[in-house]
């Protein structure tokens, strides 16, 4: 009996975890297609969605129960590299208007796969970041 309570609790809590998952990603974000690197060719691409703040990117996998964000990427720090296609085997879960783009987060790398449309948003979005020297303090408005 006791086996039993301890089951439906475990099967409960999994439910809800699940749930509270579903009901996050539903909120909204831009589908991608991400993996880490260095990675052997066409392996390692996770699925899920991400979201754009004034200062971060973060990435929900979609297969994850983790409750916060599996990636968060900060955007001071992100350098995007050379834009590809996709190639041979990948073409198993990216289509011809997947734009794909290598990202150095500081002490990271990635690959980012993304419909042509977001990607161009995403581009955007990089690219207006503040630069450092906007970033200053101005005199008597906080720590040095």
């Amino acid at each position: 009996m006791t086996v039993l309570v301890v089951l439906v609790v475990l099967f409960g809590g999994l439910a809800a975890a699940f749930l509270y998952r579903l009901v996050l990603l539903r909120r909204g974000g831009t589908a991608v297609i991400l993996r880490s690197l260095p990675a052997a060719a066409g392996s390692g691409w996770r699925h899920g969605i991400v979201r754009y703040g004034e200062n971060v990117l973060v990435f929900y996998k979609l297969s994850s129960l983790r409750p916060g964000p599996d990636r968060r990427m900060i955007r001071q720090t992100l350098i995007q590299g050379e834009r590809r296609s996709p190639q041979s085997s990948e073409f198993d879960i990216m289509s011809d208007e997947t734009a794909i783009v290598e990202l150095d987060a500081g002490d990271r790398r990635y690959e980012i796969a993304m419909e042509r449309g977001p990607f161009t948003a995403f581009t955007s979005w990089l690219e207006s970041r503040p630069s450092d020297r906007s970033q200053r303090n101005m005199p008597g408005s906080g720590p040095a």
